[in-house]
């Protein structure tokens, strides 16, 4: 059985939603199992243009694969890919191998920097399915935008509208 890795890069105009969201993709995949999460960063669009990454380290220490895959693409985006190249040299290899099997592509990470205005954050995911009626229900309402997404335009539209949901009924009346 084989699984497809999902990789997202969901926009947002500030830092502590994001923070807030990522809090809540950490609690569906490293907590509840939900979700199967192997990887998340909050990457930073300064107002002077500048990016900074945080990486949520994963619980277990074993997840060297999937983390270097965010790694990766973060450094990409940071336009310093692979920082300390003499001593990530090794996991960058395997980062390079990894995002090429989840699509990640050099257009990936320059339509989301291209998207990523200063003084916005984008919150990067990378997972493997999961129980979607859960996760749909965890992210419910928690805003943002999918800036882009290796999955299909349907599965991308349910994430957006689901992100979407609470807040565009809280500003809509009923018709």
């Amino acid at each position: 059985m084989t699984t497809t890795s999902h990789l997202w890069a969901i926009g947002y105009e500030g830092v502590a939603q994001a923070d807030r969201v990522r809090d809540e993709i950490v609690r569906l995949g490293w907590v509840t199992h939900s979700l199967l999460l192997s990887d998340v960063a909050l990457v930073v669009r300064h107002p002077d243009g500048s990016f900074t990454v945080d990486r949520e380290r994963h619980p277990i220490s074993g997840n060297v694969l999937g983390c270097s895959v965010v790694g990766f693409l973060a450094g990409l985006v940071l336009a310093a890919p692979l920082t300390g190249a003499t001593i990530g040299a090794s996991i960058g290899l395997a980062g390079s191998a990894a995002a090429a099997s989840v699509g990640i592509s050099k257009d990936f990470v320059r339509e989301v920097e291209e998207l990523m205005k200063p003084g916005t954050s984008a919150l990067f995911v990378l997972d493997n399915e999961g129980d979607l009626d859960v996760i749909l229900h965890g992210i419910r309402g928690l805003g943002g935008t999918v800036l882009r997404t290796n999955v299909d335009a349907e599965r991308a539209r349910l994430i957006q509208s689901t992100l979407s949901a609470a807040s565009a009924d809280t500003h809509t009346s009923d018709v």
